[in-house]
């Protein structure tokens, strides 16, 4: 067992070598009438996340669209640095010395849990994540999954909206792509202050999203779907709020 254990994580750290910031994503349904209880399990588990030397993870609550409840973005840094020994050890002590041990979390976890996905996913420098983090309260997610070797050319639609977004003064997306875990290829998180200000996009004129979906390399805001649709099998969107 231990000597998988070894070869699963010399692969993981080959794999990371050359990516940027890690993170690991995990969406979670909560079983019935339990979502208060899971929430809580995670705000009284922050502590240990401090103690263990490891980032707090950043969360949002469903307001609507897929079926998760909860969105956690883990910031791990590298396969390598996540997984350095004394890190480990670090992690081991931090989780059995908490108020509520380790294997305890866990069955908590899965009293609560319905369902959870988790993937691996190379984004954006831990700093601009914080800070887009901090000062929102209200975040747009959109998960992808590509049509066979579609997975390029919709990491640069995604870039190309991004151009669309900054032209209309709008906030851009942050983009994470696939490294190890479930199915998906990648996803955006947009970043809001509140419900009115991610809506402040019907006021824009259409004659500026024409002009700035050009500017973008669209052929004009009316194909930015439709060129989407060309680069994907899957696209689930949700509509989230921040954790109080």
């Amino acid at each position: 067992m231990r000597r998988l254990l070894f070869v699963l994580v010399s692969f993981l750290l080959a794999a990371n070598a050359e990516a940027g910031y890690l993170y690991k994503a995990m969406f979670v349904r909560a079983a019935p009438g339990k979502l208060l209880e899971l929430i809580a399990l995670y705000k009284e588990r922050m502590p240990v996340y401090d103690a263990a030397g490891d980032e707090r993870p950043f969360w949002m609550r469903h307001s609507q669209g897929d079926q998760w409840d909860l969105m956690f973005l883990f910031p791990l840094e590298s396969f390598s640095a996540y997984y350095d020994a004394g890190r480990v050890t670090k992690r081991k002590i931090a989780g059995e010395q908490a108020q509520l041990p380790q294997a305890e979390f866990a069955k908590k976890f899965y009293e609560y849990a319905a369902w959870h996905e988790e993937i691996f996913v190379d984004g954006p420098p831990l700093a601009q994540v914080r800070q887009a983090f901090s000062a929102a309260g209200f975040f747009h997610v959109e998960i992808f999954l590509a049509l066979p070797g579609k997975q390029a050319e919709l990491y640069k639609e995604r870039e190309m909206e991004n151009v669309y977004l900054k032209a209309l003064g709008r906030p851009e997306n942050l983009i994470f792509t696939h490294e190890q875990g479930a199915a998906w290829d990648l996803f955006t998180i947009g970043f809001y202050r509140d419900l009115k200000h991610y809506a402040e996009s019907a006021d824009i004129p259409d004659e500026k999203e024409e002009e700035a979906a050009k500017r973008a390399g669209f052929a004009g805001a009316n194909f930015i779907g439709t060129y989407l649709r060309t680069l994907i099998t899957q696209h689930h969107d949700t509509l989230a709020g921040a954790v109080k």
